[in-house]
């Protein structure tokens, strides 16, 4: 017979798992509220029952008009966190801070270390470590869209506290401070130098290395945020790694899909970027891999980037991939730089964009 004490948990674990936007039930706990919470962000996590050692930590993102469960429920993380023994939190953005509810990349104080949104998800990871005992030094984040750019904010202001980051169709960090900067930026218009992107990332905080491991996602047919931004966060994590300008290591996946990697001064590989082809605007799923499902802004690509990501950041099995290994053709694969949008198109996009980015209602 259950103990009183653990009839109670396993009660109140129950009423916080409501069902989410998806209409599925919502396999997420609700987190206590943490100490510093001034982005008024609310947290959902699931731990591994009956670990042996402390967990690893992932921190989910969801983009502009998801919720925490239904880019769950989407991408399959705490599926595969179930299936592996590793930890999520999924942090949740609330529509008095955002109509669209899109974490806020475009607000300065948002994306500033110890600030806002930013330190209201690094406390949450705090009562994570101290809570349920995660391993601080298995901490990794991963975001779409809005969450991408915010998973970015993260990595450059809290370097120290992330082994590595997966940014999904998302934006380099700092630059936009305006809702007109921020929809310049999404139309690939106004990105920084490399020098600028990279003075950036430095100036974000006092930390000096080791820097998280950067995997970058993009569909090569997002007219919602131009695959541009994708090269400008390799170029803004470059430096800092020590990896060679230019075209990284090349691979040609199944389903035409293109893989560079680029490794630091020790060999290690650093920086990942996965172009989608034929994909638009949202995260990679493969509804045959058993983690997650097509939904709105989940797109079944052939490709799960939850697995991959996981698998590259050690928390699954490794694998064999199936590629044909390509020689580094620029003209070949070298992300292209997304042609500025032609004047008969900007109308049908440009609410539509400012929607998915939370510029407007």
């Amino acid at each position: 017979m259950r103990s009183i004490s653990d009839t109670i948990e396993r009660l109140a674990r129950a009423r916080a798992q409501a069902p989410g936007a998806t209409g599925q039930p919502n396999k997420l706990t609700k987190l206590d509220a943490a100490a510093q919470n001034p982005g008024q962000l609310t947290g959902w996590y699931q731990c591994p029952e009956n670990s042996t050692s402390p967990p690893a930590l992932v921190v989910v993102l969801h983009g502009c008009t998801q919720t925490a469960a239904a880019y769950d429920h989407g991408s399959g993380w705490s599926q595969l966190a179930d299936d592996y023994g590793f930890a999520v939190l999924f942090p949740e953005q609330s529509r008095q801070n955002n109509a669209n509810l899109c974490f806020n990349w475009f607000q300065s104080d948002d994306v500033t270390r110890d600030s806002g949104e930013t330190l209201s998800i690094r406390a949450m990871i705090s009562s994570m470590i101290e809570l349920h005992g995660v391993d601080p030094r298995r901490v990794f984040v991963t975001g779409l869209s809005a969450g991408g750019a915010m998973a970015n904010a993260l990595l450059a202001s809290y370097p120290e506290v992330f082994t590595g980051g997966a940014i999904i169709a998302g934006l380099p960090f700092g630059v936009a401070s305006s809702v007109p900067e921020a929809f310049d930026r999404m139309r690939g218009h106004g990105i920084p130098s490399s020098t600028t992107l990279d003075a950036k990332l430095r100036n974000a905080s006092a930390h000096q290395g080791p820097w998280p491991t950067i995997s970058v996602w993009h569909g090569t047919t997002d007219n919602t945020v131009s695959d541009a931004n994708s090269r400008a966060i390799i170029d803004q994590w470059r430096g800092v790694h020590g990896a060679d300008a230019g075209s990284g290591e090349a691979q040609l996946l199944d389903g035409g899909h293109l893989l560079e990697t680029w490794q630091d001064a020790s060999g290690r590989d650093a920086i990942e970027h996965y172009r989608i082809v034929g994909m638009g605007h949202g995260t990679p799923v493969d509804g045959a891999s058993g983690y997650g499902r097509p939904a709105a802004h989940m797109l079944d690509a052939g490709i799960s980037s939850t697995v991959h990501i996981a698998r590259a950041w050690g928390l699954t099995p490794s694998f064999e991939r199936r590629e044909t290994a390509v020689e580094p053709d620029i003209a070949r694969v070298a992300p292209q730089q997304s042609e500025a949008l032609k004047p008969d198109s900007i109308q049908e996009v440009i609410e539509s964009a400012l929607r998915a980015a939370g510029l407007m209602r």
